[in-house]
């Protein structure tokens, strides 16, 4: 018989697609028996820069010799109608529907599973249509796979006309956490009135169908909601797929050669031990004038080192930040005061290889799951600066549920202003050395050391993707025609 093919179903853009890619690898590399991966490519929407970025990895991957084979799916017109991301990508993926559901049926092998991305799970439709098994990858917590478990009975159980942030205490019950502000849950479930929340619920009511959640966490690090989620806490007494906790999944690239380090990483080597706080708003942030303002005031009266990361606002019809222009966004003097102790770079940086740095002793960060994974793994302890998607969820997360941050207030009702004195509190909260600060620290380390252990062979993330390779190999079956 013919070896067996996952096929990967990734959303576009790096953020998603490189995860996504990383976990075939991993079950390529652990598998006792042959596998093959199969990644089905949807055109990106917009965004050219992003495009070719993708267009480049395939390149790369394709060369690699590892056996991945990329199937182009034909472009569909994408929704122009939508409230919010998670609407947006769902309507746009059941528009896909049909063309994966051909593109799998026209395999010659045996269909170990179809994976799809977070918010993809129209696509279980074509699976069960063709009799293969249908796995979520989550490039996001397992706190977050509980609240999407979660979010179905949420709904019927608060009265539709009545907002979360209303109802008494304002607060939601995930189990296995404490109790979630309405102001922290993700962009989706914040406003019940628009089609995004709809469409939050309804992928929520779909995992159940899944025949596994592949979940980018370490058990060691969420214990509580992995338990309920088991349990069937989270799903009303149902009992909830087999979540699998494989991460974290981080591809590093190799280091650059010496004598060719990214100048931040150049800088950060003559500064003293975990004495640099890093700040950086991830790949889609940018800063207004006003809020640059406020930071530079904040980082200036801390009195502490840091590498700030600036963007400016995307150019017109696209949401790729621009460089940051020091002169138009820093209050005038600002760097030449700064300029013993801070560097402002206005690019694109390596944000890994700058958490990995032994200068490095925290990291304001705008709180996307791949940059807390991140910063665990270098043992970072972080300022939770959250802009949206699931954002503010993982911020509460961070310091309520894990215990490896530091808070900061961040206005959500004024697009995620921060205050200067709010940011100079954070930063020497985590700075100084107080008593929460240290907790901070030793929990951070501990969990530096975890997510080391879990990947190593015996570890729990280890025996998770064991246990993965193991459904999927028993699974396989030929597609319908």
């Amino acid at each position: 018989m013919a070896t067996p093919t996952i096929v990967l179903v990734p959303v576009w853009g790096v953020g998603h697609f490189v995860p996504m890619l990383e976990v075939g690898k991993r079950i390529l590399a652990r598998s006792a028996r042959p596998l093959t991966i199969t990644v089905l490519v949807m055109p990106e929407p917009s965004r050219a820069q992003r495009a070719s970025e993708i267009a480049e990895l395939i390149r790369q991957e394709e060369a690699s010799g590892l056996g991945i084979r990329f199937h182009h799916l034909p472009a569909v017109d994408p929704p122009t109608d939508h409230s919010g991301i998670e609407e947006y990508i769902s309507r746009y993926v059941q528009r896909y529907a049909p063309h994966v559901r051909a593109a799998v049926a026209g395999l010659a092998c045996p269909v170990a599973g179809v994976v799809v991305d977070i918010f993809c799970t129209p696509l279980f439709d074509a699976a069960r249509d063709l009799g293969v098994p249908a796995y979520v990858y989550l490039i996001a917590s397992a706190s977050m796979c509980a609240l999407l478990l979660r979010s179905p009975s949420l709904d019927e159980e608060v009265p539709a006309e009545v907002e979360f942030e209303e109802t008494d205490g304002g607060a939601v019950d995930v189990p296995g956490l404490p109790p979630v502000p309405a102001s922290c849950l993700p962009s989706g479930l914040e406003n019940r009135k628009i089609p995004t929340y709809k469409w939050f619920v309804y992928n929520g009511r779909r995992y159940t169908e899944a025949s596994g959640i592949i979940v980018n966490t370490i058990a060691e690090l969420e214990p509580g909601v992995l338990a309920a989620i088991a349990d069937g806490r989270c799903t009303r007494g149902i009992r909830a797929p087999t979540v699998y906790t494989i991460g974290p999944v981080i591809p590093f690239a190799p280091p650059p050669p010496a004598g060719q380090a990214h100048e931040c990483v150049r800088w950060l080597d003559s500064q003293p031990p975990a004495s640099v706080v890093f700040l950086c708003l991830g790949g889609s942030g940018w800063t207004t004038v006003p809020q640059a303002h406020q930071i530079a005031q904040g980082l200036e009266r801390s009195g502490h080192r840091f590498l700030w990361v600036l963007r400016g606002p995307p150019e017109p019809g696209s949401k790729v930040p621009t460089d940051g222009d020091l002169t138009e966004q820093l209050p005038e003097g600002f760097v030449e005061r700064t300029k013993e102790r801070g560097l402002v770079w206005p690019a694109r940086a390596p944000q890994k290889e700058i958490l990995a740095h032994a200068a490095v002793g925290g990291f304001v960060t705008h709180c996307g799951w791949n940059s807390i994974l991140e910063s665990l793994w270098l043992g970072v302890p972080m300022v939770p600066w959250p802009l949206g998607a699931e954002q503010h969820y993982n911020a509460f997360m961070l310091v309520a549920g894990m215990g490896v941050a530091v808070p900061m207030t961040v206005d959500r009702k004024r697009s995620n202003f921060v205050e200067a004195a709010e940011l100079e509190g954070a930063v020497k909260a985590l700075m100084d050395g107080s008593e929460a600060a240290r907790k901070v620290r030793e929990r951070t380390t501990a969990m530096k050391a975890a997510c080391r252990k879990a990947v190593e062979e015996g570890g729990s993330s280890s025996v998770a993707l064991q246990r993965l390779c193991e459904a999927l190999v028993v699974g396989a079956v030929l597609p319908k025609k």
